[in-house]
């Protein structure tokens, strides 16, 4: 890919983390409670305006992670132990100028991760997983044939965006002919998952061993030699893989997790919405029922808090960011009243009846339907609303079900008997008061 290309993949990138964090649409309320993930977006996007690189190491306990990238560090960095558990937090250190690789001037960062079979470790397994999901490029570390436990994580771990190297470490360990044949094996069982070139072999941290020189007059001497590391197969991958495409892989992985985080977001406000609406729907219904009850004139209690079902929907559409007006408001309180008039005739039909009776018995009848007409109007209101807020979730369409399935199935849901109790308790409550 061009230089221009690239530049154009990471600033498309970074448009989309920026827009996503500076988002003048979002509550605070979400902000608040997604506090970790705006944080992420932030790391996301110093990486990408800092053109950072990242990998990071993954593996078992004591398999030679933080030995392996101390050793493509030139410097002593991670800590090294025998202990299972040495690596208890995922740690970044940067891959300064000087070394073998420099994929196209971008800034490396390597990253030591806890093992994944630490024993009660399971929140050092899920903080490995989740670095693992920021990285460019993941050196998944095996000392051996790899077992059942490492190939899960491994295939948990694959993905399109972000290239994985599989590296035998400790290979010193092994005699050329086991080497090659435990490259071999490896590469088969992970045939389909890893390209067979990014299976490499690796001594991080090469065994002390015996030498035994003889000096010119035929005596023997001793010596214990302490062998560099070899990570050049290692090495030529890294710089093969992140020369060619290394920014490409960081500026996708960027515009991968703007994605996810955007789809959380929608997620997050649907939610906060949801339950700002059922508090809208709420409060109007116990008023709209109080206020039902307490009206002494027949019928034009109905005709009087008609408005305020109007209000009703015309704050919802403000809570889901489609404002409508009054007229379009009282437009849509129709169409549900008509599905619903098709649906529970006989309920409007007791509805009207408890209203004219009020005008009976010098107000004795108020007192005796006060509460039911009271709770009646309450039922209305929140089928209402929750039609209503239905039909602004879909965008101000009744999506592919129509009015009448919308209001059936809000009917089904909602257990007639249960609420006209309590809201028939609750307004009662409002007006002894």
């Amino acid at each position: 890919m061009s230089a221009n290309a690239l530049g154009g993949a990471s600033a498309q990138a970074a448009a989309s983390l920026r827009k996503l964090i500076d988002d003048p649409d979002i509550p605070e309320g979400v902000r608040k409670a997604m506090v970790p993930e705006f944080a992420e977006l932030a790391r996301a996007l110093t990486k990408l305006d800092n053109d950072e690189v990242h990998i990071a190491a993954f593996g078992r306990v004591s398999v030679g992670k933080s030995a392996l990238l101390n050793a493509l560090l030139g410097r002593e960095e991670f800590i090294v132990g025998v202990l299972h558990g040495t690596t208890t937090n995922a740690t970044q250190e940067a891959w300064r100028s000087g070394t073998s690789v420099s994929p196209g001037g971008a800034s490396i960062h390597v990253i030591d991760t806890p093992g994944i079979d630490e024993l009660g470790g399971e929140a050092r397994e899920r903080l490995a997983f989740t670095a693992a999901q920021r990285v460019d490029l993941i050196l998944f570390v095996v000392d051996g044939d790899i077992t059942d436990t490492e190939l899960e994580a491994l295939k948990l771990l694959i993905s399109p965006a972000r290239p994985m190297l599989l590296v035998l470490n400790k290979a010193d360990r092994y005699t050329g002919e086991e080497r090659d044949t435990l490259l071999q094996k490896l590469k088969e069982r992970t045939s389909g998952l890893i390209d067979a070139e990014n299976v490499v072999a690796a001594s991080a941290q090469p065994q002390r061993r015996r030498v035994i020189r003889i000096n010119a007059e035929g005596q023997e001497f001793e010596s214990i030699e302490l062998l560099p590391p070899n990570l050049a197969a290692v090495k030529a991958r890294i710089a093969a893989l992140l020369d060619r495409e290394g920014r490409t892989i960081s500026a996708l992985n960027a515009g991968l997790m703007a994605s996810q985080m955007s789809d959380q977001l929608g997620k997050r406000l649907i939610e906060v919405r949801a339950e700002v609406a059922n508090t809208l729907v709420h409060t109007y219904s116990l008023t709209k029922g109080v206020a039902v009850g307490l009206n002494p004139i027949p019928v034009a209690d109905l005709v009087a808090a008609a408005g305020l079902d109007v209000a009703l929907v015309v704050h919802l559409s403000r809570v889901y960011g489609l404002p409508l007006t009054k007229i379009e408001a009282g437009q849509l309180i129709a169409n549900i009243c008509a599905q619903l008039a098709l649906l529970m005739g006989a309920i409007w039909g007791v509805h009207l009846v408890a209203s004219a009776l009020k005008g009976l018995s010098v107000g004795l009848s108020t007192a005796l339907t006060a509460g039911a007409q009271g709770a009646l109007a309450y039922y209305a209101t929140m089928l209402t609303g929750k039609a209503a807020e239905k039909y602004l979730q879909n965008g101000k369409s009744w999506g592919e079900l129509g009015p009448k399935r919308v209001v059936e199935e809000i009917l089904a849901g909602l257990d007639r008997d249960s609420v006209l109790r309590a809201a028939k308790a609750e307004i009662s409550a409002k007006l002894r008061g």
